[in-house]
């Protein structure tokens, strides 16, 4: 089970978020999601997260990698470290294009049930990055 569940982060982590494929979101998202990081104000479900990576992430940084540095399982509990990657050639967050490359490091949880992502917390360094493009 704990290398199943590693394995459905790893494919979302590829065919989401680096591909944006909707329908392996659809394939690997439990309809009871929940983002326990959303930020106030946003969609804390399935459609608040695919929002992000679909029109706010990918847009910004087509190019956009995802390189796993480490994994730890225990019972449904995934853990990643990783960093998300790309070329700012678009509107990240308000901040205009820089052409910039840029990285984003991620330390994420996620509650795996049935193959499927049912609840997610995460750390970024997203806030950090802002600030510096904005400063460019």
């Amino acid at each position: 089970m704990i290398e199943n569940n590693k394995a459905v982060v790893r494919r979302f982590n590829k065919e989401v978020i680096e591909q944006g494929n909707i329908d392996s979101f659809n394939a690997l998202m439990d309809s009871k999601f929940v983002n326990r990081s959303a930020p106030a104000g946003m969609d804390n479900g399935p459609k608040g997260m695919i929002w992000f990576f679909n029109e706010i992430l990918r847009p910004a940084m087509p190019d956009i990698k995802v390189t796993i540095h480490e994994q730890v399982a225990e019972g449904d509990m995934v853990t990643t470290r990783k960093v998300i990657s790309g070329t700012q050639t678009g509107t990240l967050l308000g901040v205009p294009a820089t052409g910039k490359k840029v990285s984003i490091e991620v330390i994420d949880m996620v509650r795996v049930k049935d193959g499927k992502y049912l609840e997610h917390w995460g750390i970024t360094t997203l806030p950090e990055l802002l600030a510096t493009l904005a400063q460019a």
